[in-house]
């Protein structure tokens, strides 16, 4: 631990770019100027005028910099809002410890995310899947294409795709108004950029330093620069920001795929039989199919750069266009060592059964192969290889502008939004055919260390892998006109406007096979591992330290280098091929009203749905295989089978309602009730089947899906008892009419692997266990969404934020508690039940410190992923803490320490801990940057 301590010390040196703290400090009111218009999604004229009041009243005594003015402009956008709303700064980005948005995100109250990944993607918003919660970069939508080989597409908002340092500004809107787009169920969160007429010409500022991961003992630089300039009349400016960013993410742990009731073993195996007979195990006891040591090893390379162009030629007009780019290469290996108990039955000389009907441990035997690219044994394991290649594109346009006339106002914004990305992914799998012993807490040790860490005794058995390539596309188009109207008196604005938006989402996807058997040492031998990670969870033997091959382009090379390729068999492609488009069409209605105690505004939003999903239904006929166990290409598709579409309209009237009252100056009081919809993700909107042919589950689409539909209603007090801190206590309750369902059911399929599987080990033994015929035709078990659902969730929240006088101490915390259930009982996915967050803070002159932990109880993380069977995510505890000193206001350093505790991710089969399925550890992360502004 000495040496790693020095070598971080000595190679750590400056760091990444955040736009500095002062800067945005400067201009607390940003949003409230861009959002004049409701095309920006920020506050309405009314609003802004509240916000400016309430900061002279403040700042006029105490003007204040860095953390306590971060939150300060905080707590004023929440305190001068009609809805429900928490939002954070960039300063709140900069100065507490986060890698991206939503780690940022993760401290608004009911805000908490699933860290199963480094690159964070879903963000729950009051227990509400993530994909059902939407976000917006200045009033538009981002186009995301996927980025994980394997993963499934869903609405949520990939956060750490997009810098935290273009940003100026979020908010959360936990309550609708009508103005406000829809499709989300949690709440919507509402990203805003700096805009150049916002902040001093010729501005510039930016940082450069590296990150550090314990895990992977690496370093990865980043740099990033900010510079805006205006015209001495401030009527046009132009805005850069550009940022280079690497992080060097690994991922280690076990994996246990599915469990094997005993008395499947005890039918074929006596010495299990005996075991049962002498009471020693249950027929009924669960013994796990494999155990396997997992390691995910990813370098990412992000580039980004967003260019704001400003015109404002008088107090009547004002016009933005914004143009962003970004590529993040993402390629990364994902190794898996699992030997399988479940395959062959015979080699089981022993288990032991524990505490919950779970076998903990078991012997397998069986005789390794020399140098044999077939071999044949009775303990079977398998080294999966999936080397990933990932580059994503993201391209956008926007233009947004307002004409001021007198007591009105007309506002406008439309663009686009692509993003794409080429992914596929080199797949060898290699075999070792040695005994071993295993045991659910520490893994699996081979019995014969010599022949099992010898490259030697691996190689491909039958099936020489494959290469998959996966085109992804996804396409934004928008375009909205708003109209305001103000009025004297208590009803004091009128607000209508017309939104059209457009998206568009494809995926195809060729499997190239005809790679030859080879050998470890022919693909390349990469030595032994030493998993840090599995090492840390209490792993040992051959789990941690067992062969591996010599990396991500070994294997490119091993599959591409080695003969002609060719797809052989059409139904991956099929299956997994589809697009679908949704358009919504909406116009909505809103009037403001208020006065100095009361203020807030009703609406209806009405909305037209129009989805079209396209698919391959392929009729019985064209999946018989021939003489090489494969389909053919040439089907004959008679009508209505083929790539065919299908189209689904729905109306919904959506109506909202908010209210806020001043109880005392400082004691507000606020209420809302609102009508929701959202969407399920696009591909289960699609009629497609992904499968997996060795575990023979799968996951299908359903076109027929209907949105989910929501009755909400929320309750909140705040007492804001001095200009820099705040109680708050809310409620929330969801009636959702149609939540979207998962239900397994059985089907008979053909295996798209067939003809490489049979009459291959993988193969025979599916026939052997009944699971597949000779020909290839399988029976799978599927899981697809349904419509009819209903769901509950319920529950609330504290916030207490407090800055203690001039002592430079402050803190923030919050807690929610969610109570979610469908009508049958069942839980919600990524709904905790109980989460909070405790972040004290200091600062005084130019030190600055805070630490901030976070919780989350257990929850429903299933559903999503290839037919696998619902599991549910363990508590999280996370801790994080960073440190500044500024030597001048032009430049200073800070340094992030990211998941100090290392926390173990774990997941569960059912909502106890009776069956382990996951665990893993990604380490911790250190940042350390200087930031300099001029």
């Amino acid at each position: 631990m000495s040496h790693r301590k020095s070598l971080l010390a000595a190679s750590i040196i400056a760091g990444l770019c955040c736009l500095s703290g002062a800067l945005h400090a400067q201009d607390t009111s940003q949003t409230a100027t861009t959002g004049t218009s409701s095309t920006n999604n920020g506050q309405t004229e009314q609003q802004a005028e509240r916000a400016k009041k309430a900061q002279v009243t403040q700042l006029s005594t105490v003007t204040v910099t860095g953390i306590r003015a971060s939150l300060q402009a905080s707590m004023d956008t929440k305190r001068n809002a009609d809805a429900i709303v928490d939002a954070i700064t960039a300063t709140d980005i900069g100065k507490f410890p986060a890698t991206n948005v939503a780690e940022a995100l993760e401290e608004v109250p009911g805000v908490t995310l699933d860290h199963s990944l480094a690159a964070t993607q879903r963000v729950s918003i009051d227990g509400i899947d993530p994909s059902l919660n939407l976000t917006y970069l200045d009033g538009h939508p981002v186009a995301q294409a996927l980025w994980l080989y394997g993963d499934s597409p869903n609405r949520g908002f990939n956060y750490s795709l997009l810098p935290a340092e273009i940003l100026g500004k979020l908010e959360v809107y936990k309550s609708p108004e009508a103005r406000l787009p829809e499709g989300s169920l949690g709440g919507s969160v509402f990203m805003h950029t700096v805009q150049p007429l916002d902040v001093p010409a010729n501005t510039l500022s930016g940082s450069f330093g590296t990150n550090y991961n314990d895990m992977t003992d690496k370093n990865r630089p980043n740099g990033s620069v900010f510079y805006s300039w205006h015209n001495d009349s401030k009527t046009f400016g132009v805005d850069v920001s550009a940022q280079h960013y690497e992080q060097d993410t690994s991922r280690q742990g076990q994996e246990i795929f599915s469990y094997t009731p005993v008395s499947s073993i005890a039918a074929v195996n006596p010495a299990i039989a005996a075991e049962v007979a002498s009471g020693q195990l249950k027929g009924s006891d669960q013994m796990p199919t494999e155990i396997n040591s997992a390691n995910f090893q990813q370098i990412e390379k992000r580039n980004s750069i967003l260019v704001n162009l400003q015109y404002k030629p008088n107090e009547h007009f004002d016009s933005t266009l914004s143009l962003m780019y970004m590529n993040d290469n993402l390629n990364n290996l994902n190794t898996s060592l699992y030997p399988i108990a479940g395959f062959n039955f015979a080699g089981i000389s022993h288990l032991t059964a524990g505490p919950n009907g779970i076998v903990t441990s078991g012997t397998q035997v069986g005789t390794p192969c020399y140098q044999a690219t077939s071999c044949t044994s009775t303990a079977e394991s398998f080294q999966d290889n999936d080397a990933r290649h990932s580059f994503i594109r993201t391209k956008g346009i926007d233009l947004r502008a307002n004409y001021y006339g007198d007591g009105w106002r007309l506002g406008g914004q439309a663009g686009v939004s692509t993003s794409e990305n080429h992914i596929s992914q080199a797949f060898k799998e290699l075999f070792y055919g040695g005994g071993f012993n295993w045991s659910i807490p520490n893994g699996f040790t081979y019995t014969d260390p010599s022949t099992a860490n010898n490259p030697n005794y691996w190689a491909d058995n039958d099936f020489g892998g494959n290469i998959g390539y996966k085109l992804y596309k996804a396409r934004d188009e928008y375009g909205q006109l708003d109209f305001s109207k103000d009025f004297d008196g208590f009803f004091n604005e009128l607000l209508v406007g017309a939104r059209y938006a457009s998206h568009w989402e494809s995926q195809s996807l060729l499997i190239y096979r005809g790679v030859p058997n080879m050998t470890l040492n022919q693909i390349g031998y990469g030595g032994l591992t030493n998993l840090q990670g599995a090492s840390a969870i209490g792993l040992t033997g051959s789990s941690v330290q067992h062969v591996q091959t010599c990396g991500y382009t070994c294997i490119y090379n091993a599959v591409l280098d080695n003969g002609p390729l060719v797809a052989n068999d059409p139904v991956d492609y099929w299956d997994n091929t589809f697009n679908v488009q949704q358009q919504n069409t909406a116009v909505y209605g809103q009037l403001n009203f208020g006065n100095d105690d009361l203020h807030g505004n009703f609406g209806v939003r009405w909305v037209r749905t129009k989805i079209t999903s396209y698919g391959y239904y392929i009729p019985s006929s064209c999946l018989v295989p021939g003489a090489d166990g494969n389909v053919s290409w040439n089907c004959n598709f008679g009508p209505g089978t083929g790539y065919v579409g299908q189209t689904s309209t729905h109306n919904n009237w959506l109506p909202a309602f908010n209210i806020a009252y001043n109880l005392t100056p400082d004691v507000i009081l606020r209420g809302a009730a609102s009508e929701t919809i959202a969407y399920a993700p696009y591909n289960q909107l699609a009629p497609y089947f992904e499968a997996n042919d060795t575990t023979l589950t799968a996951t299908g689409g359903n076109p027929n899906l209907k949105p989910y539909r929501s009755l909400n209603a929320d309750l909140s007090a705040e007492w804001y008892f001095n200009p820099h801190s705040l109680v708050a206590v809310s409620a929330f309750y969801k009636n959702v009419l149609n939540y979207v369902v998962n239900a397994s059911s059985f089907e008979q399929r053909e295996n798209g692997s067939w003809g490489t599987f049979y009459p291959g080990p993988i193969g025979q033994m599916l026939v052997n266990n009944g699971s597949c015929n000779t020909a290839g035709m399988c029976t799978y078990s599927v899981s697809a969404p349904i419509n009819g659902g209903r769901a509950k969730v319920r529950g609330g929240a504290i916030t207490y934020q407090q800055a203690f006088g001039d002592s430079g101490f402050g803190v923030r915390a919050n807690y929610t508690y969610s109570l979610a259930r469908t009508a049958s009982g069942g839980d919600l996915p990524y709904n905790s039940r109980n989460s909070y967050t405790l972040a004290p803070y200091f600062e005084m002159g130019p030190y600055s410190a805070s630490i901030s932990y976070n919780y989350r109880s257990k929850y429903l993380a299933g559903g999503y992923v290839a037919g696998a069977p619902d599991s549910y995510t363990g508590s999280y505890k996370e801790l994080d803490a960073s440190a500044a000193y500024a030597f001048n206001k032009h430049f200073s350093v800070s340094f992030d320490m990211l998941n100090l505790l290392n926390s173990v991710y774990k997941q569960y089969l059912g909502p106890t801990t009776a069956m382990p399925l996951n665990e893993y550890v990604s380490g911790r992360e250190f940042m350390l940057e200087a930031h300099f502004k001029m």
